[in-house]
């Protein structure tokens, strides 16, 4: 049996609670960090700021340096509000450059399942930011899951009796496929959701 240091056995068990990261891929990310310590210097020094730096924007709950953050201090479309699941999901909107609005990250999605109820998301807070009446629309830009749909229904019944308009990112069949290899569910989606040309 290979005998493993005390340290790097301690590394192997930090990065495999990192998602997707089993045995054979921590092993392998460790031996590549060992062959270059400059690598390892740099991560470990990113690591720390991101530890020291980062937090969440009291505004949107997106990831920040500055409080309140970039995306709610700059000029946007105060008269809506994307609403997505996780911070990442900013980065995917702000990336096609369609939506000029404002955000709010309810971190997480209801599911009874595992325990996830409304109070454990911000939605308190994003209906404190509805209260103030400035908001028209609210995009609400939850995975398309068993849980992203609840939470997006769950949504919908709260914000409409505020007078908002609620809508959804549309969903269906992804740009580049074939129709004879997309699966029912989405080709139904897809349907339903058309639009006029």
């Amino acid at each position: 049996m290979l005998h493993i240091s005390r340290s790097l056995t301690k590394l192997l068990g930090e990065l495999k609670k990192l998602p997707s990261v089993g045995d054979k891929t921590a092993l392998r990310l460790a031996f590549h960090l060992l062959k270059s310590p400059e690598n390892l210097s740099a991560l470990a020094e990113s690591l720390l700021e991101v530890r020291d730096g980062v937090r969440f924007c009291s505004t949107c709950f997106g990831i920040t340096e500055s409080d309140p953050c970039h995306l709610c201090t700059t000029p946007r479309d105060d008269a809506s509000i994307c609403v997505v699941e996780e911070p990442q999901d900013i980065l995917a909107m702000e990336r096609c450059q369609a939506f000029k609005g404002r955000y709010h990250v309810l971190h997480g999605a209801l599911s009874p399942l595992n325990g996830v109820t409304p109070g454990q998301l911000r939605i308190a807070e994003l209906l404190q930011r509805l209260e103030k009446g400035l908001v028209k629309e609210v995009l609400l830009a939850t995975n398309f899951t068993v849980e992203g749909e609840a939470t997006a229904l769950y949504l919908t019944r709260l914000i409409k009796p505020l007078s908002i308009k609620v809508t959804r990112l549309a969903h269906g069949i992804p740009i580049g496929s074939d129709l004879e290899y997309v699966d029912a569910a989405t080709v139904q989606r897809a349907v339903e959701g058309r639009s006029e040309l």
